[in-house]
């Protein structure tokens, strides 16, 4: 007998047997049951000695059993089945798996005879806990259960980092998930119950959030592994079992077949399980329920094996030798979250079928069969998790002649019913909902119908309630608006050449079609005040979010495409602007660089940064050769262009570390030169890659072939328009490098840019989203995944370094709904600092925006915020984005009528109502059409409809 099993000789302890006896601890008998499980399974005999290793492992189990038996701190003596308990957990510690399983099923069985015999009908006259006495019971797989017992959950706990911090209080967790305790329940039911108890909490402190993703992590992990992190070699098992996870992922159709191209050894040796650590609970929680591959609902992936899944599947058909080499350069930058690959990306990389895109833009035709098939090609493209851009301005106006029957059209609306349904028949692939965005130009005969699709009173048949919508408005549409003019609406099959023209060309054609018109030349045509039109859309933007304000001119002006066609609409989330065709379906490939990682030292690191975008565009241009393509037209467009998308996230982490309030000169001075670094590392990459693999099939004639750049076209812009656009054009980086690498090689993609919205990607790498500032400081985030309560971890830690943050503290915050203006106690200058999204002037944003804009050659998904919105402020907010040369806007968020639950909160101490929450709510919404009742609509922040793009 070893040391541990030899020095529990020496202590004198009691155990209570089941009938109640009391009798002395014999560390010799725990040992002697142990080694005849063991010998039961190797097949031994009693003379037969056990391994050397075996039999340390049952001293140590010995030891560990004595540790309990001799609790100075235990009110009552250990149990049988408490000793039992100790024994189980260590064999499976010491992945003894079969020697446990074993000794679990005996457990099981003597209880059942003892049961049978009545045996345990004594228990009744013990002084038991009332838990104790109902016999719950865990059961760990199909007719094998063990009794349910708070301390097993207590030592689980305890095993956990974040528990033994101060600030955690492992014994409320316990007592809530006692309480809630079920007989039956699984070890994942007892795990998800602590880690529902911790998730309760993480408004309290930071360190429940890290308690909660630790005991998410051991789910996964007994999903994936078999095992949890509190496992002895647990790292060197984690990539052991990675060539086990391909083997079963290719089997069950999981995974593609080709991942046995790769070095499979040198692969599992890259990955860093610690890396696992590196997220929030609600990012592990959001890929736990959508994005970890799995077999009949058992997760096969971990985290890491994630990561490098996707890595893989960008890295599958790199040349020779050196695919393992990129997969585990493409993992390394995923896996430390300083770039991300958008949802498709992550949904199907290295699957087999790997449909990486992210964005599909289409032009539908005035011709049924088009109508139609574009109707299906959605349907098609929502399956393999696209968003979808449509326009549909081709489409004559109702009362339009149909001359094969000599009957009149119904118009675009009862075509935009069918697309609606189809979005919502077809989801993602399961993961989440279909979303698609109507485009309309706002000359179309039925764009006044079209901007009441949203309305939730009406003819229901004409209504939308599940689909996007946005104007694709002209400049000389603004410019009438400015000017106080008339605006004239026509029927498409009229004015065939509207739809494919813009700028100077388009002013000409339209003022023909307008003495046409008044000539009465044309069948179909309406004038109205611009005004009155603007104020319709602005009134139905406010209250139902829609349509979103899109600008049609800069967007085909600063195109470098403008050579190879025509951008018709922008994409559901307003960044991607491509041509479009009947033959070709536009597509874009996106990822978002992590801004805020790239925050050392309080700069930006430029040397980081350009390493992250030099791989991070590797990755995306892998994206259009690997890609599996729902239909040929948008194969076509794909290929011949190969457009991708990198944009940013994690800009608002980036304004914290370097202490600048959002709304300030010097956060827009660094979104214009933060954005001029991820622009000139960007287009460099494109042209070292079209070195390497050769320039896109379409770029002669390209206005990269024509040595523009995208700061290049402002002034096209200006000259188009006849004014100057109030944007500073300075620089700081030696943009002659770029143009000679362009000059010399071409570009590998016509486009390279996009700010996308990343609502998705931002949580589950724990950033801030997209060019967001934050929403509020306490918040319940929507997904698909649930609510989820969101604090501001910068702002606690900073609060905490302070000695601010307190129990008072948090509950101002939840009275004043996560915002900070009014809490007293806090200084001005955190407040400033810390200003939300409704506390600013939306200036600032459009301000930050357009000096990014002067970088991207796409566009960038902007969200407007007004705390009180008015129409005048609105009006305001639209006119100023246009006129610094905004290519799209998203959403308009109003303040949601309903805030954080305040069902803790002493009202009595802060008042009935807060100044700001009574300013928004006198504030009145635009009101026009005096025949609508529509309640003001709030567009939810993070919806989960929203979140097609990232």
């Amino acid at each position: 007998m070893g040391a541990s099993a030899e020095s529990a000789k020496t202590v004198h302890a009691v155990v209570r047997k089941r009938d109640g006896r009391l009798v002395d601890f014999e560390p010799g008998c725990v040992a002697k049951a142990i080694d005849k499980a063991f010998r039961a399974e190797l097949n031994l005999a009693d003379q037969q000695p056990l391994d050397s290793a075996i039999r340390e492992d049952i001293d140590s189990i010995v030891g560990q059993v004595a540790e309990v038996a001799t609790d100075r701190d235990a009110v009552e003596p250990v149990t049988v089945e408490q000793i039992q308990d100790v024994v189980e957990i260590g064999l499976m510690r010491r992945e003894h798996f079969r020697v446990a399983r074993r000794y679990i099923l005996y457990r099981t069985e003597h209880a059942r005879i003892r049961a049978i015999r009545g045996e345990d009908s004594r228990l009744d006259s013990l002084s038991i806990p009332p838990r104790q006495e109902q016999r719950l019971f865990v059961e760990l797989e199909p007719g094998v259960r063990v009794p349910f017992d708070t301390q097993r959950i207590v030592r689980f706990l305890k095993n956990c980092d974040a528990a033994s911090r101060p600030e955690v209080n492992v014994d409320e967790i316990v007592g809530e998930v006692v309480r809630g305790a079920f007989d039956g329940m699984t070890p994942d039911d007892v795990t998800r119950a602590t880690v529902l108890s911790a998730r309760s909490r993480i408004e309290r402190d930071p360190a429940y959030d890290q308690l909660a993703a630790e005991l998410q992590l051991s789910i996964i992990y007994r999903h994936a592994l078999g095992r949890t992190q509190f496992s002895t070699d647990f790292e060197s098992f984690y990539r052991d079992r990675f060539e086990h996870y391909v083997i079963e992922g290719i089997r069950g159709g999981r995974l593609s077949d080709d991942l046995r191209g790769f070095d499979l050894a040198r692969i599992a040796e890259a990955l860093t399980p610690q890396r696992d650590r590196g997220f929030r609970y609600l990012g592990l929680q959001t890929i736990y329920d959508r994005y970890l591959l799995h077999l009949e609902g058992r997760r096969i992936e971990t985290p890491q094996y994630f990561w490098m899944r996707v890595a893989m599947g960008l890295a599958i058909n790199e040349p020779g030798e050196s695919k393992t080499d990129r997969a585990i350069e493409f993992y390394d930058l995923l896996s430390s979250m300083r770039f991300t690959s958008a949802t498709p990306t992550l949904f199907n990389s290295g699957t087999p079928y790997p449909q990486l895109s992210s964005c599909y833009l289409t032009t539908v035709q005035d011709d049924l069969d088009h109508i139609f098939k574009s109707i299906g090609d959605n349907a098609r493209l929502s399956k393999w998790a696209g968003g979808l851009g449509n326009d549909w301005t081709n489409i004559r106006a109702t009362g339009s002649i149909i001359k094969g029957t000599n009957g009149e059209s119904q118009g675009v609306i009862p075509f935009l019913k069918i697309v609606n349904d189809a979005a919502v028949a077809v989801n993602q692939g399961g993961k989440r909902k279909g979303a698609v965005c109507a485009y309309l130009e706002p000359w179309h005969l039925d764009f006044i119908e079209f901007l009441d699709l949203r309305k939730n009173t009406g003819d229901d048949r004409r209504r939308t309630h599940d689909m996007h919508t946005a104007a694709w408005i002209p400049d000389l549409f603004m410019r009438r608006l400015i000017d106080g003019g008339n605006w004239t609406l026509f029927s498409p099959d009229e004015v065939p050449d509207l739809h494919d023209i813009y700028g100077q060309l388009f002013k000409e054609r339209y003022e023909h079609y307008e003495a046409e018109a008044a000539a009465g030349r044309l069948r179909q045509s309406r004038t109205m005040p611009a005004v009155d039109l603007w104020r319709k859309l602005l009134t139905r933007t406010f209250e139902t979010g829609h349509p979103w304000v899109t600008f049609k001119d800069p967007s085909n002006i600063r195109s470098p495409q403008d050579h190879a066609g025509v951008v018709h609409s922008s994409n559901l989330c307003t960044e991607i602007l491509l041509n479009t065709g009947e033959d070709e379906t536009a597509v874009c490939n996106l990822g978002s660089v992590n801004l805020g990682r790239h925050i050392v030292d309080g700069q930006l690191d430029q040397s980081l940064l350009r390493s992250t975008i030099e791989t991070a565009m590797r990755m995306l241009d892998n994206v259009i050769d690997i890609n599996y393509y729902p239909t040929a037209e948008a194969k076509n467009a794909n290929l011949r262009h190969r457009p991708v998308g990198l944009g940013m996230m994690g800009y608002q982490d980036a304004l914290s570390a370097l202490n600048l309030p959002i709304a300030s000169e010097e956060a827009v001075a660094f979104a214009d030169q933060s954005m001029e670094a991820i622009s000139y590392y960007a287009i460099h990459a494109s042209a070292k890659l079209a070195q390497e693999r050769g320039r896109y099939e379409s770029y002669s004639g390209s206005k990269w072939n024509r040595g523009l750049l995208p700061i290049d076209t402002l002034e096209l812009l200006e000259r188009e328009r006849g004014e100057a656009i109030d944007v500073d054009r300075s620089s700081t980086m030696d943009w002659e490098i770029v143009r000679e690498s362009i000059a010399r090689y071409g570009m590998r993609n016509s486009n390279c840019l996009a700010i996308a919205p990343t609502a998705t990607i931002s949580t589950i790498v724990g950033c801030s989203q997209s060019i967001e500032p934050t929403y509020k400081q306490l918040y319940s985030k929507s997904n698909l995944s649930g609510e989820f309560t969101q604090t501001n971890f910068l702002l606690i830690d900073e609060l905490k370094s302070r000695g601010l943050w307190n129990p008072e503290i948090l509950d101002a915050l939840k009275y004043y709904d996560g915002v900070l203006g009014e809490i007293e106690q806090l200084p001005g200058e955190i407040k400033q600092r810390y200003a939300t999204a409704f506390e600013i002037d939306p200036s600032w944003l459009i301000r930050a925006a357009s000096r990014r804009q002067k970088w991207i050659d796409q566009g960038q998904s902007l969200n407007l915020y007004l705390s009180a919105p008015s129409g005048k402020a609105i009006d305001a907010m639209y006119r100023l984005a246009w006129s610094m040369g905004l290519k799209t806007t998203y959403y308009l968020r109003s303040l949601a009528a309903t805030q954080i639950e305040k069902s803790t909160v002493d009202v009595n101490r802060h008042g009935i109502q807060p100044r700001w929450m009574k300013s928004q709510s006198q504030s009145s919404a635009i009101r026009v059409d005096r025949g609508d009742r529509t309640p003001a609509a709030v567009c939810s922040l993070d919806d989960p409809d929203c979140e097609a793009c990232q």
